[in-house]
């Protein structure tokens, strides 16, 4: 099989959370162009409506489902949803979260307990239903979670962020990737995790604005990620191309994550 052949996703059924904007919504376009079926998980109708038009209108088969994966309930929606639209699902990409910004001293219990329900939990209660429903009765599946470079590392020195509810929630999301590439192997179903560095998105828009030069400095290839630097690395992982691979945490992050201090 050549490498195009890999790469290609024409007949798979992909899940992607909070895809209605952001990386999310790049991601998706990334599989849709590769020739997947989307489904797009989110809150907001309104925001997931605009996001359908805009990939309906690049020739991609997309559906929507509106659902809050914080919610117990919402993954048993979801995997109803994508079975209707679509027959079954080849790939999930945990991609929703959410941040909370506060001194660790003054983080509350509801701003911690939000971080692990939507950015752990809810991936956690997406993997089961989907895994026991469709993924391994058919032995076969692609799960990408998203997490960060800030559940691989701790904030630069001299950064403004203080994060450590979203820093702790994203490293379970590393380790439980491992832990579920172990167990599911078996199965014939690939866990892989993707960790974006500083891209510019509805939740990174306000520091990035405000620090954009030196966050860019910290990265060996001096710039933010943009538009196009976040397919590839979930197209890889969802396709046939990463057949032999699973367990892994891949940075996009411009190389951050080899230098530190910022380089001079």
């Amino acid at each position: 099989m050549g490498v195009k052949e890999l790469l290609d996703l024409s007949g798979k059924v992909a899940v992607v959370t909070g895809g209605s904007r952001g990386l999310g919504l790049q991601l998706a376009e990334g599989l849709g162009e590769m020739g997947a079926k989307v489904m797009l998980v989110a809150r907001k109708r309104d925001e997931l409506d605009s996001a359908q038009a805009a990939l309906r209108g690049h020739g991609i088969d997309v559906a929507t489902v509106a659902a809050d994966i914080a919610k117990p309930d919402a993954a048993t929606t979801v995997c109803d949803a994508a079975l209707e639209a679509f027959g079954t699902v080849d790939i999930l990409v945990n991609n929703a979260g959410a941040i909370w910004v506060a001194p660790t001293e003054e983080t509350s219990d509801a701003g911690w307990t939000k971080m692990l329900e939507v950015n752990v939990s809810g991936a956690f209660r997406l993997c089961r239903e989907i895994g026991r429903r469709v993924m391994i009765p058919r032995r076969f599946g692609k799960i990408v979670n998203i997490a960060s470079i800030g559940g691989i590392r701790g904030t630069p020195l001299g950064m403004s962020n203080h994060t450590v509810a979203y820093s702790a929630s994203k490293g379970a999301m590393v380790n439980f990737t491992r832990a579920l590439a172990t167990e599911w192997g078996p199965h014939n179903i690939n866990v892989n995790c993707v960790c974006p560095g500083n891209f510019r998105s509805v939740m990174s828009a306000t520091y990035i604005d405000a620090q954009g030069d030196e966050i860019a400095a910290l990265a060996p290839l001096r710039r933010v990620g943009n538009d196009q630097d976040f397919k590839g690395a979930v197209i890889y992982f969802a396709s046939e191309a990463s057949s032999f691979v699973t367990g892994q945490i891949l940075a996009v992050d411009g190389g951050i994550t080899v230098t530190y201090p910022a380089p001079p």
